[in-house]
């Protein structure tokens, strides 16, 4: 692992200025430090947390204000830092591609909804110039790599997956998130399943020692990386590599059958029955056409809103933000490449939202 980060010592500096500058990209300066109940004003919404819906959340928020004049700030900077946010009670609202632990959920001290936003693919992001075919990866290759234990792209492993595709013999570079990060919940989630390795070794979490590469922040932070750096890989939302143009691959999944991802193979991995709580995992598919590395997202509200200082207009505004944001909202899903809310997901999101009180009564009548 040091061979490879003195060999690309200068590519942290890359990572590091593409975290730093893009953290906030599609957010505003809503969300701040402040003591309990500080972010909510009559003003608008804030809320903070996943880069993963970032590209959604812009659009929806954007149209929300056209019809309301409501508006709502959004900060990208990861679905960890958007849980201690959310807690701190410095936001209106988190955002996470990972559900809240038991530790997190005692940390905030009161129950706290995960309502299901959206689906969306992670996908293994690549920069090879010189490679015109899509690559194919199974599982085992993806662990590897993320091990550090394949490091150049000529590997007989990856040739085996890519028959008669010219692979070049330039080192790979290992590009992750250097912040807690849903969407590096959901690709661990995946390599914790398929790989015995990687579940002894690193697991899976929301930030994990990672055992080789260098980070970025945001799923911006990492698409700068990959961009950037020939022979780069890592994994990223579906809609950041689109809007980058970085190539991404296929990637087996338990069928053995190489899946694109697209809004059709999340939407397929994501039609499944979903607990009331909202809370669920979908990486590693049985679906024989559903993409392996998808997940859910969720916006994350207290379910009591009448804490500190907040009122009952503010507690309104924001039930009827995220109600919006789960019916009307979901028309913008498909052209940013997420998959739109299956009916059941929508209807345990309409549950949740009806538990949401303020001083003991419903919001939602």
């Amino acid at each position: 692992m040091k061979k490879s980060i003195f060999k690309f010592g200068s590519l942290a500096a890359i990572a590091l200025a593409f975290g730093l500058g893009l953290t906030s990209c599609g957010g505003g300066s809503g969300a701040g430090n402040g003591s309990d109940s500080t972010a909510a004003n009559s003003d608008g919404i804030t809320g903070a947390g996943s880069s993963f819906d970032n590209p959604l959340f812009s659009k929806m928020f954007a149209a929300y204000h056209d019809s309301t004049k409501l508006q709502v700030n959004y900060q990208s900077v990861g679905s960890g830092a958007g849980i201690s946010q959310l807690t701190g009670k410095t936001v209106d609202f988190g955002a996470s591609d990972a559900p809240m632990t038991g530790k997190q959920d005692t940390a905030a001290g009161a129950t706290v909804l995960h309502i299901p936003i959206t689906a969306g693919a992670v996908v293994v992001s690549y920069n090879l110039p010189d490679v015109k075919d899509t690559l194919k990866f199974t599982p085992d290759v993806l662990a590897n790599i993320f091990l550090g234990k394949i490091t150049k792209w000529n590997d007989p492993a990856i040739a085996a997956a890519n028959p008669g595709v010219k692979l070049p013999a330039t080192p790979i570079l290992v590009a992750h998130r250097s912040d807690g990060s849903g969407t590096s919940a959901i690709f661990t989630s995946f390599l914790d399943k398929v790989s015995p390795e990687w579940h002894s070794k690193v697991g899976t979490s929301t930030s994990v020692n990672w055992p080789t590469g260098v980070g970025g922040k945001g799923n911006e932070g990492v698409s700068g990386v990959v961009k950037q750096t020939p022979g780069g890989i890592g994994y990223i939302e579906l809609a950041y590599a689109i809007q980058n143009q970085i190539a991404y691959g296929q990637v087996q999944n338990k069928s053995g059958k190489f899946i694109t991802p697209t809004i059709e193979s999340v939407t397929a991995a994501a039609n499944t029955n979903i607990p009331a709580d909202g809370k669920i995992w979908i990486s590693n598919t049985d679906v024989a056409d559903g993409y392996p590395i998808s997940g859910f997202s969720w916006v994350l509200l207290y379910q009591e809103q009448g804490y500190g200082s907040r009122t009952q207009a503010q507690a309104e505004q924001l039930v009827k933000l995220v109600n919006w944001m789960i019916h009307d909202g979901q028309q913008f899903s498909a052209s940013l490449h997420y998959a739109p809310l299956s009916a059941n997901a929508v209807s345990v999101g309409e549950s949740l939202l009806k538990s949401a009180t303020y001083k003991g009564q419903p919001i939602l009548k």
